[in-house]
Formats: C-alpha cells, structure tokens, sequence
C-alpha cells in the first residue's frame, strides 16, 4: 500500500504514528518532497471519484492510502481497524 502524506499535515503525522504502532505496511510517499511526488498524487487525485468531496470542499486529500487492488482509502480509521481483524 502507498500512503501518500506530508509531515506538515497533522492528520497525516497522526496516521502514520497510529498504522506504525498497528503494524501496518506502507510506502510512505510525501507530496511535498518533490514535484515527482506531487505530480503521482494528483494524477491519482484526478483520477478517482473518492476525492470528489474532497476537491469540493476545497481539500487536498491527504492522507490517501492506495491499496494493491487500485481503490483508495482516504480514511485511516478504515486501514486501523481492518488491521485489528
């Protein structure tokens, strides 16, 4: 699974604490670290219905967990408590 985030983001610094302590795997890729990484995130963004709302609201949509299967996961409650099954 991809995790795409930035440190500057609370909600993604949160998530990647809480999925760490579950044990849960990810590539972590920070948006803000390169225009690369920017650019794979909003393909992605523009690219799925999920971010809908978000872009609505005028949100970024991070943190954005991509799983192996293509869907994404915008919240990482979902990825938690999956983990914990």
């Amino acid at each position: 699974m991809k995790f795409y985030g930035t440190m500057v983001c609370p909600d993604c610094v949160k998530a990647r604490e809480a999925l760490n302590a579950a044990g849960v795997l990810f590539d972590y890729v920070d948006i803000t670290v390169s225009t690369a990484n920017m650019k794979e995130f909003l393909y992605l963004r523009d690219t799925h219905r999920e971010f809908d709302a978000v872009k609505k609201a005028g949100a970024i949509g991070v943190p954005c967990f991509l799983q192996e299967d293509g869907s994404v996961v915008l919240d990482p409650q979902t990825l938690l408590e999956a983990a914990q099954q």
